[in-house]
């Protein structure tokens, strides 16, 4: 799924990784959003402090993706990514339930459910995390997780991702690629020759213990463990 504001790591970040892999494993790709056409990053003006002039990012760099399909026009999908992004602060602002309304209309069909970042806003939102494990940018942290959305949702304050049954859910932006990585070794088999070569051609090392998150401490996530980042668990993998 896409929206405007989007934060572009999250997408494309996965995207390299399942890119990849297609090369060895056959897989189709559709990009979701309100309209098909190109959506951009560019972060819709939106009051980050209530009281405050609206936030206006339009000076910033942007870039667009071209969504394939509409929430309408979605085909069967067996693996649905959300990310995050300031966008979403938009349109929570403006009462946009588009995304979480997709989001519980589809779950009970996909294998599986993932998201990156602020991305775990949108499932609390939709229903879909109720009673389960999950977690989200540390620097957002509270702005995603003392909603009154969900109920029962246990929030990981100290994760780089977090997979509970068929719902998987990342840190900041960033973490998408070590989630994404966890994924395809669970999807695909950890010995997986083609994702052990991508990681070697892409020349990135992922993060594979969950549990490492020094940004919990750094943003003073309430209840992190503050050992969490002392100990650097980055892995070259297939080196």
């Amino acid at each position: 799924v896409v929206f405007p504001g989007f934060d572009p790591l999250d997408i494309f970040g996965p995207l390299e990784l399942f890119s990849g892999v297609s090369y060895t494993h056959n897989m189709t790709l559709s990009l979701i959003a309100s309209q098909v056409g190109p959506v951009s990053s560019r972060v819709p003006p939106h009051v980050m402090v209530p009281g405050m002039p609206p936030l206006e990012a339009g000076h910033m760099l942007q870039q667009s993706i071209v969504a394939t399909h509409s929430f309408q026009s979605a085909p069967k999908l067996d693996i649905l990514l959300i990310p995050g992004g300031m966008g979403n602060v938009a349109l929570e602002e403006h009462g946009d339930t588009s995304i979480e309304d997709f989001v519980a209309q589809r779950f009970s069909e996909v294998d599986y459910l993932l998201s990156v970042c602020t991305g775990s806003f949108s499932l609390a939102k939709a229903g879909v995390l109720d009673g389960r494990r999950a977690t989200t940018n540390k620097a957002s942290w509270g702005w995603v997780t003392t909603r009154d959305y969900g109920v029962n949702i246990t929030w990981v304050p100290t994760a780089r991702w977090v997979e509970d049954g068929k719902v998987w859910s990342s840190s900041g932006v960033s973490s998408g690629l070590d989630m994404t990585y966890a994924f395809l070794r669970h999807l695909y088999g950890s010995d997986d020759e083609g994702l052990t070569t991508l990681m070697s051609t892409i020349e990135y090392a992922p993060h594979t213990n969950p549990h490492w998150d020094p940004f919990a401490v750094v943003n003073k996530v309430p209840g992190a463990n503050e050992t969490a980042g002392l100990i650097d668990c980055v892995t070259a993998v297939g080196l």
